[in-house]
């Protein structure tokens, strides 16, 4: 649709910018607590989640978790949960962010055999949800309300 940007702006969706990589996946930039960092977004994640390793990069409270994590490639793996973290994507914001921390080495590896750069998490489907998410794939863009 030609005027898809000009429609959801006058109903106060915000645009920010994706890229797609060699693995075709969607890399966006976020914020997490005020920190920048790197994630996939993925519409068949139930929950945004980041690695062990990010936990004290985004200043997290993690806590143990009885929850077990799937995925591509991996089922079964030990999580933590961190609630209420600030999220930003570009001018979009929430402050009631949970996050499910677990090994995304498996992930990382995967993506550096293409050589493509290491990522700090997922953004799923919650915050697509909570956001009225649509995602253009032509023009690279989601638009969150």
């Amino acid at each position: 649709m030609k005027n898809l940007h000009a429609k959801l702006k006058k109903v106060d969706y915000k645009k920010i910018k994706f890229k797609i990589t060699k693995t075709q996946h969607l890399l966006i930039k976020a914020k997490i607590n005020g920190v920048k960092g790197n994630f996939i977004l993925d519409t068949g994640a139930s929950n945004s989640c980041v690695g062990f390793e990010s936990i004290e990069h985004f200043a997290l409270e993690a806590k143990n978790s009885k929850t077990k994590a799937s995925g591509a490639g991996a089922t079964g793996m030990l999580t933590q949960m961190s609630s209420k973290n600030q999220l930003q994507l570009g001018k979009w914001a929430t402050n009631k962010l949970n996050l499910v921390i677990f090994d995304l080495s498996h992930v990382n590896e995967a993506l550096n055999h293409y050589k493509v750069k290491p990522v700090h998490g997922i953004i799923g489907a919650d915050v697509l949800m909570k956001g009225k998410g649509i995602i253009d794939y032509f023009n690279h863009c989601l638009y969150l309300k």
